[in-house]
């Protein structure tokens, strides 16, 4: 872990203590009294240049959105004005006109009619409305971006729908940042087919030669108990149980979500709660027949 002191003026509104500490790793202000986390998602805590006066200061200060890779060009783009008159409002001469025209026309040629940026403009338009149905973070974003921008590059988009590789993007980056989604959950945002982008997530990951961790079953867990309203008795029971069974080969090659469920319900049934499998199973966006199979597996280790 690497700390170093963050700002002095930051006060932590819990415990008044302006004890606070920016952690590298975590982008996170933290108070060192009680723990709070302040702020996350910073990238630094101060600007990266100098400044030794006020002009100094407001010469080199920024306006203006960041870039970032989920726009089609980063937002990067050059505009050239269709007022013929010049930076200092002096009017364009004539001959000068012809070239400025002319440029105006190529910077249009080049940056919003090609194919590429077309591709990307329809892409990035989905993966926005995706991360607002599901309420993704900015972080998976910026990686779902990266990794379309990487299948677009190679060719990978050639005769397959772009709303199937924009859910493998993003699919992709939840496994990367271990965020637990399925990809039946995306694929339902962004309206297509779950199969397909299946398909199209294997090929990503075959193509861009990608290394995804395996996503731990606790983190489906905890959304499942809370979709399916259990009590935290049943949870704390069906958590002991899990960690018991990802040590057994039985739970290899096994989806993660669908396990969880399945040991859920198992928990629920120890603990005499009054769950069906119809609940757990929508709370788990899985079918009860996939229920039904894992629940098998479940009780070959506990006996319910």
């Amino acid at each position: 872990m690497s700390y170093k002191l963050a700002s002095e003026t930051d006060t932590c509104a819990l415990c008044n203590s302006k004890s606070i500490i920016f952690d590298s790793e975590t982008s996170e202000a933290i108070c060192s009294s009680c723990g709070m986390v302040l702020r996350d998602n910073i990238e630094s805590m101060g600007p990266e240049w100098r400044s030794y006066s006020g002009d100094d200061a407001e010469s080199k200060s920024r306006t203006g959105m960041p870039s970032s890779l989920a726009f089609h060009d980063m937002g990067l783009s050059t505009f050239i004005s269709y007022s013929n008159v010049d930076a200092n409002g002096v009017a364009i001469s004539a001959e000068q006109r012809s070239k400025v025209q002319r440029m105006r026309r190529w910077n249009k040629i080049s940056s919003n009619n090609r194919s590429y940026h077309r591709n990307l403009k329809n892409a990035f338009a989905i993966l926005s409305t995706i991360k607002d149905k599901l309420s993704l973070s900015d972080t998976l974003i910026e990686k779902a971006a990266y990794n379309y921008r990487k299948a677009l590059d190679h060719k990978i988009i050639k005769g397959r729908s772009i709303r199937a590789l924009i859910v493998a993007s993003i699919y992709a980056s939840c496994r990367d940042l271990s965020v637990p989604r399925t990809l039946e959950e995306i694929a339902t945002a962004a309206n297509t087919d779950a199969i397909f982008a299946g398909k199209c997530y294997r090929l990503l990951v075959q193509n861009l030669e990608l290394q995804l961790p395996v996503i731990d079953s606790n983190k489906y867990l905890a959304r499942i108990a809370n979709k399916a309203k259990v009590s935290e008795k049943t949870y704390r029971s069906a958590l002991d149980m899990l960690s018991t069974i990802k040590n057994d080969t039985i739970s290899h090659g096994k989806d993660p979500n669908a396990l969880a469920v399945a040991v859920l319900y198992a928990a629920c049934l120890k603990e005499a709660e009054d769950v069906s499998q119809a609940q757990i199973a929508v709370a788990g966006d899985i079918s009860i027949v996939t229920l039904r199979k894992r629940f098998q597996d479940v009780r070959k280790i506990f006996p319910v």
